[in-house]
C-alpha cells in the first residue's frame, strides 16, 4: 500500500490529536474553552516572535502602555539580547526572553501574554543558570527581574541567598538525574 503523504502537516499537530486523546471526553462547552485556549497559546507564540525580532532588529513600538510595546521598548533600551539560551548542562538549560549583564547586573524581562497568574520563580531559575554558566558569584552582582503582563511591569530585586540555593539544587539534581542513568545502562 502507497499511504497518502502530507508535506504540508510536517512538524504540526492537530487539536484533536490521537496523542492528546483526553478531548474525547469532553462535552462541547469544554471542547471550547480548550480550543480557545490552544488559540490563546499559539497567539502567545507568534507575539514573542515578534517581540524578539523587534528587540533584535532594534525596532521600538508605540509607546501605548500595552504589554509588548512595554517590554519590547524596555528590552531595545536596555539593549538586551533577546531569547537567549542559557546552559548548566543536558538536564538544566533555558531560554529567556531577554537578558543583558552589564555594569555588575543582571537584568532578566520575561513576556507574558496569558492571563494565568505568575511568579518571579522562573526568572529566579534563569538567574541561578546565568551565574553557574558564567561563574559569577549571585552575591556580587545586582539581579533584577520584570515579569510584563496584563498591562503591567512586576520588577523584583532577586535575594542572592534564593539565587545560591537554586543553583545548589540545580548542581546537586543534575548530578542525581546522570546517576540515574548512568545506574539504567548497567
Amino acid at each position: 500500500m502507497i499511504f497518502n503523504r502530507y508535506s504540508h502537516l510536517d512538524g504540526k499537530h492537530a487539536f484533536l490529536s490521537p496523542s492528546k486523546y483526553h478531548w474525547i471526553n469532553y462535552d462541547i462547552d469544554k471542547l471550547a474553552r480548550m480550543f480557545a485556549s490552544s488559540m490563546a497559546a499559539a497567539k502567545g507564540s507568534e507575539l514573542h516572535d515578534l517581540a524578539s525580532k523587534c528587540i533584535k532588529l532594534g525596532v521600538k513600538l508605540t509607546a501605548n502602555g500595552s504589554t509588548l510595546s512595554t517590554y519590547v521598548n524596555d528590552a531595545i533600551g536596555y539593549k538586551m539580547h533577546a531569547e537567549q539560551m542559557l546552559y548548566y548542562s543536558d538536564n538544566a538549560f533555558g531560554t529567556c526572553d531577554a537578558i543583558v549583564f552589564r555594569r555588575n547586573k543582571l537584568r532578566i524581562h520575561d513576556l507574558k501574554t496569558g492571563t494565568t497568574a505568575t511568579s518571579e520563580h522562573q526568572l529566579e531559575v534563569y538567574a541561578a543558570l546565568f551565574c553557574l554558566e558564567y561563574k559569577i558569584k549571585p552575591h556580587e552582582i545586582e539581579i533584577e527581574l520584570r515579569i510584563y503582563q496584563s498591562n503591567e511591569v512586576r520588577i523584583y530585586d532577586a535575594d542572592p541567598e534564593v539565587i545560591l540555593h537554586i543553583m545548589n539544587t540545580i548542581i546537586m539534581f543534575d548530578k542525581r538525574i546522570n546517576e540515574i542513568r548512568l545506574e539504567a545502562l548497567s
